[in-house]
């Protein structure tokens, strides 16, 4: 994807995007890239607005912040209204389509995460992991090793069967939209 790559992760609090973030950040790091991750969220934490930005570049990160997305992840509709237009043109945004009903393009990635993470890990709150291996399965950003490592020493103790099997779902997600767009 280039020398620098920008990634929005975006959804309301407790839909994980900013564990989703570490996680990319931590895998683009054993990748040998360089990597700058920020985060925001609302005062109410759970139910407010919540945001994971990542910056994955092969030489020095001379500014932190993500202005235009290569790949934005919207998981809720708030998401979608405030971020999905920031994608560059030609850049790949993904949507939880268990919960975002409407989009500013057509252009996009639609896939029920949330369902997904049901029925492969039988936990809706994975559905964070799913977008990253669908994320990662799409656009190539990290590899698939170092994400499967980022998910090992990431994810919360006691859940790493399950993430791992939500990170499986997405990867065969994106193999099959590939399968299915070409």
């Amino acid at each position: 994807m280039g020398d620098r790559s920008e990634v929005r992760l975006a959804g309301t609090g407790g839909q994980g995007a900013i564990l989703a973030g570490i996680i990319l950040a931590d895998a683009a790091v054993r990748d040998g890239k360089n990597v700058v991750q920020t985060q925001s969220y609302g005062p109410e934490a759970r139910g407010g607005a919540s945001r994971s930005e990542v910056v994955i570049s092969d030489g020095e990160i001379d500014f932190p912040k993500v202005l235009r997305p290569n790949v934005t992840l919207c998981m809720s509709q708030e998401a979608c209204d405030r971020y999905a237009r920031q994608t560059v043109k030609g850049g790949v945004l993904i949507l939880d389509a268990d919960h975002v009903v409407r989009a500013p393009t057509t252009h996009a990635v639609r896939l029920p995460l949330t369902t997904l993470a049901r029925q492969a890990a039988g936990r809706d709150v994975a559905a964070n992991v799913v977008a990253l291996g669908l994320l990662a399965g799409l656009t190539g950003i990290v590899s698939h090793e170092s994400l499967e490592h980022a998910v090992r020493a990431r994810a919360p103790k006691g859940t790493t069967d399950v993430n791992l099997k939500a990170l499986a779902a997405g990867r065969e997600a994106a193999e099959r939209f590939k399968r299915e767009h070409r």
